[in-house]
């Protein structure tokens, strides 16, 4: 479901990944971005949501499965 989201409101989806100084930059970044470039950016920042979603979907498995990298 996030995965979607971040097809369109990419901070908003940063932000429910729980990492908010994060989120606030790409929003401060990504309004700005879409206007100027009409929406060409936008990818970039839907990649970058992407990331941390996959990211944060390792960790919780890691924990789950007491993994480490060591």
């Amino acid at each position: 479901m996030n995965y979607v989201l971040a097809l369109f409101l990419p901070p908003l989806s940063i932000l429910l990944l729980g990492r908010i100084i994060l989120s606030i930059i790409v929003f401060i970044i990504w309004v700005p971005a879409i206007i100027f470039s009409g929406g060409l950016t936008h990818p970039m920042f839907i990649v970058l949501a992407w990331i941390l979603i996959y990211q944060a979907g390792e960790e919780r498995r890691a924990r789950r499965y007491g993994r480490r990298d060591d």
